[in-house]
């Protein structure tokens, strides 16, 4: 059987479960043949990994100017985008233009005007594009799309959704370059894209109207300092006063952190250990946001990035009664230690509490690793053999352009104060 070729680009925080995948469970069917990235002390790190922790070969590295010569030479079927959020739509559209399929992280792009560029090329290539969205598939996720799929509290008339973000993971956020919103889109594009994308798989269908508040509350140097702090520092990196922040992040204490990012940051400028209380942040980091669905079901949304645990609740309002999910995620930062922990499930319970009778718990199946479970479920989705799903859990670019429309229109709505319609931002 020939093997499929792939190429990644970038190679940060979350590029290993790819490349983990592929130059391991899924060797005999798939090929890793070159990184690409703007740093290549990055690149080196990501070989060395290869062959050191995953005993493959390392592979050829071209740095992002050479994405063209190395589309030419290595001749990928497939395209991983795992760069900077901004630059994502770049890489996919280029991708398609030059014959490649296309699997991107979320957010499939940050703004409305990528958006539109990408489902452009999409038609006009007719290449394919997967988005990554592993929370689909975690099993205390895909248990509600379930009981809905079966009637068992009607018709959903209402959602209300709240996520929590914590000190560790949260604070993480505004460390890097996410805390700049013209490289992520904020958290409702970069990380609400997930939970987004969650309403539109439950409810089977997709966004009508938008309207959001938000503001950063906590973080940043204005409201630290209306809090009383007076000890500021840049970057960790050899701060004294650092010392005394427990929001402060040690990359030396993580091989990680420090193969990735400190011993790199010469090579490209770019500091992985920002204070979360300093200036030039642009990113909210408290949100609500109430959204009409084209089914009509409403749902309010809640998002804060500073509190006490790590988690979501849900509730779902049907014709026949409410449904109920809670779930604690564990604590972590990216690529600052074991990738099975990120959002790996402390405590999860799903409630149904029908409209004429007694409350009753679902069982949901235990599930280890990363998102919940969902992480080795979506790979193997991915880089696996095919099998029937009657959930149609793998996201589409259309599924992955309606998630980060929610987020999108929140922004627009936020900026303006009025609310936003969906069908207006893009064409498809």
């Amino acid at each position: 059987m020939k093997k499929k070729r792939y190429v990644q680009v970038g190679v940060g925080g979350r590029s290993e479960m790819y490349y983990d995948a592929i130059s391991t469970t899924f060797k005999d069917s798939s090929e890793l043949v070159a990184f690409c990235d703007i740093n290549q002390t990055r690149m080196d790190y990501a070989n060395k990994k290869l062959e050191e922790k995953y005993k493959a070969e390392a592979v050829r590295t071209y740095k992002c100017t050479e994405f063209d010569l190395m589309i030419k030479k290595e001749k990928p079927d497939c395209v991983i985008v795992t760069s900077i959020d901004r630059t994502h739509h770049i890489y996919i559209k280029r991708a398609m233009e030059l014959g490649c399929d296309v699997i991107s992280e979320k957010p499939m792009t940050i703004d409305d005007e990528k958006c539109q560029e990408i489902l452009d090329t999409i038609k006009k290539t007719g290449k394919k594009l997967r988005v990554t969205f592993n929370y689909r598939y975690a099993p205390h996720n895909s248990l509600p799309r379930e009981q809905i799929m079966k009637g068992v509290i009607g018709d959903i008339n209402s959602v209300h959704f709240e996520w929590l973000l914590n000190t560790r993971h949260g604070a993480d956020y505004f460390r890097r370059w996410h805390r700049d919103k013209r490289n992520s889109g904020g958290l409702l594009v970069h990380k609400s894209t997930h939970h987004f994308d969650l309403v539109n798989f439950w409810l089977a269908s997709s966004p009508k109207i938008v309207f959001a508040m938000g503001d950063l509350m906590f973080y940043g140097k204005a409201n630290a300092e209306k809090r009383g702090m007076t000890d500021f520092y840049y970057r960790a990196t050899g701060s004294k006063n650092a010392k005394k922040d427990p929001f402060a992040l040690d990359m030396s204490s993580s091989p990680g952190l420090k193969g990735m990012y400190l011993n790199a940051e010469e090579e490209d400028g770019y500091l992985r250990d920002q204070s979360v209380f300093g200036d030039g942040i642009s990113i909210e980091d408290t949100i609500g946001v109430m959204v009409r669905y084209n089914n009509k079901a409403i749902m309010t949304y809640s998002l804060n990035a500073y509190l006490p645990w790590e988690g979501f609740r849900v509730n779902f309002n049907g014709t026949k009664g409410r449904m109920e999910l809670d779930v604690v995620e564990s604590s972590y930062v990216n690529a600052g230690g074991d990738r099975d922990a990120e959002g790996a499930v402390v405590g999860h319970k799903l409630i149904v509490y029908p409209m004429f009778g007694k409350p009753y718990s679902v069982p949901i199946p235990e599930a280890k690793g990363g998102h919940g479970g969902g992480d080795k479920v979506m790979l193997n989705d991915i880089f696996g053999e095919k099998s029937k799903d009657p959930l149609n859990r793998a996201a589409s670019h259309v599924d992955g352009a309606m998630s980060i429309l929610t987020g999108i229109a929140a922004n627009k709505s936020i900026n303006t104060g009025m609310p936003v319609v969906v069908k207006d931002l893009v064409q498809f």
